[in-house]
C-alpha cells in the first residue's frame, strides 16, 4: 500500500478530481494549503504597505491506494493538474503501513479497496 500526495494549483483540482474518477481511483482527501516551490515570488500592496508574498495557494490530496493503483492514481493526477508551466506542483508516494476501515475494521488491502453501494 501506498499514500500518495499531490500538491497541485487550486484552478486544477476539479481536473484532478475528473482525472482520478475516470481512472477509477476512489477514496480522496483534499485540503487546501499554502507552499512556496519554484513559483516566483510577488509583491501586492496590502493596506498602502507592499508585501512579499513568499506563498502560493495550492490543493492538496491525499490517495491512500494498492500497489496496483499506484501508477494510474499518478497519471491520472498528472493529466489532471499538468498546465506546463512552473508551480503545476509535486507528487510523492510514500510507503503506508497500516491501514484500518473503522465501520468494518478491514486492514491494509481490504481498507483501501473502493466500497460498492
Amino acid at each position: 500500500m501506498k499514500l500518495v500526495i499531490a500538491i497541485v494549483r487550486p484552478d486544477r483540482a476539479n481536473d484532478v478530481l475528473e482525472a482520478l474518477y475516470r481512472a477509477e481511483v476512489r477514496g480522496v482527501s483534499m485540503s487546501r494549503v499554502q507552499g512556496h516551490g519554484g513559483e516566483l515570488e510577488r509583491v501586492e500592496t496590502y493596506r498602502g504597505t507592499t508585501v512579499k508574498m513568499g506563498l502560493a495557494d495550492k490543493v492538496r490530496f491525499e490517495i491512500a491506494v494498492s500497489e496496483e493503483f499506484v501508477q494510474p492514481t499518478i497519471d491520472a493526477l498528472c493529466e489532471g493538474a499538468r498546465t506546463g508551466e512552473v508551480g503545476d506542483g509535486k507528487i510523492f508516494v510514500v510507503a503506508l503501513e497500516r491501514a484500518v476501515r473503522i465501520r468494518t475494521g478491514e486492514t491494509d488491502h481490504g481498507a483501501v479497496t473502493p466500497v460498492g453501494p
